[in-house]
């Protein structure tokens, strides 16, 4: 998934109105509209009572030449729905600044990679410019925070499965790491915890003849027991992710399945705790709940940033809106409204 702030100027907020162009020709899809004050009550606001009340907010700072956010987040072909990419969006806007901002939300479905334009205010209530400084590589950070690509990589793992089952345990929604080179310079490094293993070893012999060792297990050691099988068939194998240490194992490294069950330990597969967007106040108001990680605010600052490229190719409005000029590509308008 790319997150790409687009640069091209406006001061009337052109974008509101090339967003909910593409919903009316049903190329698009209003996914949510957020802290609009009292036009949130209306069911169906205007495209410019939007730009009215983003208006409104940017007057408050006449100094600032380009007042629209305008930022496109785009997943590789359909990897993430429409309700993924909201749910990843707004947690992405809050990380960014805007998350108190008016802003509104629109799913482009007319091109083979799904992705949605979110369109906001740079000056917020109090006539105040919202952080600019950074602003790509912050994106491209933040981005990687809500999904929990920043979090799991702060994990030691030997595979890419495990890697993503991580993400998986802890419900974050990263299912398509981009970037490949940091991911194989972190498998290459890794080398197992003798001592780690030794202790889990000991531990589970010690515990595995309680009925309640899974959750006893992970509630009072963070560990969390995965157990690996094929639809309607018993485990042929399991993980250990140790919380406590950031480090993923082989359960075959600890204990081999059938000795861990010779006891008659209970056990299921367990399936994503990741939770779908619902798109009301409450999921919004606990999405705090997908944002584990601890890194220091400044550490894009110190360290080297991956960005790819945005995913939004044949979407002619899209090259329209990112400046590409049509008549320089010899190409007839599209939007003939």
């Amino acid at each position: 998934m790319i997150a790409h702030i687009l640069e091209k100027p406006s001061r009337s907020f052109a974008g509101v109105k090339y967003n909910t162009n593409k919903v009316d020709r049903n190329k698009g899809e209003l996914m949510l509209t957020a802290n609009f004050g009292p036009i949130q009550a209306l069911r169906n606001p205007r495209p410019q009572d939007l730009v009215n009340y983003l208006l409104m907010v940017a007057a408050q700072n006449k100094n600032v030449a380009n007042t629209q956010f305008h930022a496109v987040i785009s997943s590789r072909g359909k990897t993430y729905n429409k309700h993924e990419l909201t749910q990843v969006a707004v947690l992405w806007l809050k990380e960014m600044g805007y998350g108190e901002q008016p802003y509104l939300m629109v799913f482009h479905k007319d091109t083979g990679n799904n992705h949605v334009h979110i369109v906001s205010s740079r000056i917020d209530r109090n006539g105040r410019q919202i952080d600019r400084d950074y602003e790509q590589v912050r994106a491209v950070r933040n981005i990687d925070k809500v999904l929990g690509y920043t979090n799991a990589m702060q994990y030691n793992f030997s595979t890419k499965a495990q890697f993503y089952l991580i993400l998986e345990r802890l419900g974050y929604l990263g299912k398509d790491y981009i970037n490949e080179k940091k991911l194989q310079k972190k498998l290459a490094a890794y080398r197992p915890d003798q001592q780690r293993i030794t202790e889990l070893k000991a531990l589970f012999q010690v515990h595995k003849k309680n009925p309640e060792f899974i959750s006893l297990m992970k509630s009072k050691y963070q560990l969390d027991l995965v157990f690996h099988s094929s639809e309607g068939k018993k485990p042929y194998g399991y993980s250990v992710i140790d919380h406590a240490t950031r480090q993923v194992f082989k359960g075959s490294e600890i204990l081999s399945l059938k000795y861990l069950l010779a006891d008659g330990v209970e056990f299921s597969v367990t399936e994503k705790t990741a939770q779908g967007f619902q798109g009301d106040e409450t999921y919004l108001k606990n999405s705090d709940y997908y944002l584990s990680d601890d890194s220091g605010s400044n550490e894009y600052k110190t360290e080297p940033v991956y960005i790819g490229p945005i995913f939004i190719a044949h979407d002619v409005d899209d090259q329209q809106v990112l400046g590409m000029k049509r008549r320089r590509q010899k190409k007839a308008r599209t939007n003939t409204r």
